[in-house]
């Protein structure tokens, strides 16, 4: 976290609890769609939690890392769903503008960037502690 701007680190766990925050409101309605959807909407949440308690630690891969993969997941997962649709349920077409979905979209593709600057910030400091501290 140190060579990390603290302005970056706290827009990081902010982006990463209202991602994860929002995909715990929709689970229930995505257990309505397919269980395996609100699966994923609950594990999303859970796995914003921990990627915002590692980016808090400075941990590489299981904070930006995880943050990164929760994220990214998402992002392409709401895309999917509103194209092609997702296993067992039709594409959304007009459910693009849905407001939790935007602003669930926007997070996740500021945290998208956030975690790979902050990756390769933390990456150039190979003997670092906050580079070590990586699991």
């Amino acid at each position: 976290m140190r060579n990390i701007p603290r302005t970056i680190v706290w827009a990081g766990i902010a982006l990463m609890l209202v991602t994860g925050i929002i995909h715990l409101i929709d689970a229930p309605d995505a257990f309505d769609e397919a269980t395996y959807k609100g699966l994923l909407f609950v594990a999303n949440g859970i796995g914003a939690l921990i990627a915002a308690v590692g980016i808090t630690r400075g941990a590489r891969t299981w904070g930006w890392g995880l943050g990164l993969l929760v994220a990214a997941g998402a992002f392409v997962g709401y895309v999917a769903s509103r194209t092609i649709g997702l296993p067992g349920i039709p594409a959304e077409p007009d459910a693009w503008l849905e407001p939790l979905g935007v602003v669930s979209l926007v997070a996740e593709g500021l945290v998208v960037g956030l975690a790979l600057w902050a990756m390769q910030l933390l990456g150039r400091v190979g003997g670092s502690a906050s580079a070590q501290r990586t699991s």
